[in-house]
């Protein structure tokens, strides 16, 4: 593997860990932990902070930040290290705009007072808004990688039938993981003291939006892992090579594990460490999905 190759796998690698960290803002109520102030902190460019709030959110920032340094040190190489119609250059452009595009989100979080505990309809959309957004980033940061640690030419397969299949495979996973999103801020916002309570409050017509649409996000789940599963057996029957076969089956066990961990989650009614081992599988089960849709997709071109 290339030296890009590998500092491209960091850069995803770190992004991840952000990513992560951004979860703990929000579980511990850190949004606010700066006030409304953006891109300063309380006012101040560089906070002493007196609540741990603040010391977790300006943390948030400052590793945000650099993740976006990160990926500007990415597009350099790629430029200098690629020719002009290499897709390696193209792919790190477009990880540079959605991480802008992830850090005006995050701007907008905080100026409009959509964080801590605020449990608006505007929060919710921003939230599922903020998780599409991060896994499109991801997506390009992964492909990146990926082209950047093939030997040989890649051009696209042309396979109408798998376009559509892997297209609507990861616009299903999008939305379903958007739902999450939802669903974990609900669970933060409006915890639960038991199982049976929770249930409850997701059937009751007069409890909080937030809480009603908890049951969106399972149901979501398991469909669309069925429909992966159907998925991954049609590319096995399509012979369409071992690197294929390895990522199907890669992809199944991440699944399975990132059903459990929902499944545990739910039990053990939400707590923190869970919420962040679930985002973490999330990733990790998105990742698979974007390495899987590359094989499929593409070809290498061996002359």
């Amino acid at each position: 593997m290339s030296r890009f190759a590998k500092y491209a796998w960091f850069v995803v690698g770190y992004t991840i860990v952000v990513i992560l960290w951004g979860a703990v803002v929000r579980i511990t109520g850190s949004g606010a932990g700066c006030g409304s102030h953006w891109p300063d902190c309380n006012g101040q460019i560089i906070p002493r902070p007196e609540e741990i709030e603040t010391l977790i959110e300006f943390s948030h920032r400052v590793s945000s930040a650099f993740s976006g340094v990160l990926v500007i040190v990415l597009v350099i190489w790629a430029f200098r290290a690629f020719p002009r119609k290499s897709p390696v250059r193209g792919w790190s452009l477009a990880g540079l705009f959605f991480i802008l595009v992830e850090g005006w989100i995050g701007m907008a979080l905080v100026r409009l007072e959509l964080v801590a505990d605020n449990a608006s309809v505007d929060r919710a959309v921003w939230v599922a808004g903020h998780l599409g957004n991060t896994f499109i980033l991801l997506a390009t940061l992964v492909v990146t990688a990926w082209l950047g640690a093939r030997k040989a030419q890649v051009r696209w397969r042309g396979d109408k039938t798998l376009t559509w299949l892997m297209g609507i495979a990861l616009i299903a996973v999008i939305l379903f993981s958007s739902a999450g999103a939802v669903t974990a801020l609900g669970d933060t916002l409006f915890p639960a003291e038991s199982l049976m309570e929770g249930i409850r409050q997701d059937l009751d017509p007069a409890s909080n939006f937030l809480i009603q649409l908890r049951i969106i996000h399972p149901a979501l789940a398991i469909t669309t892992s069925l429909g992966l599963y159907w998925l991954g057996q049609y590319l096995l029957r399509r012979e369409l090579g071992d690197r294929v076969k390895r990522m199907v089956t890669l992809l199944y066990w991440v699944m399975g594990t990132q059903i459990l961990a929902g499944f545990v989650t739910v039990i053990l009614l939400a707590p923190p460490y869970m919420q962040v081992v679930h985002l973490l599988l999330a990733d990790l089960f998105w990742l698979s999905l974007i390495v899987l849709a590359a094989n499929v997709l593409t070809v290498e071109d061996k002359a």
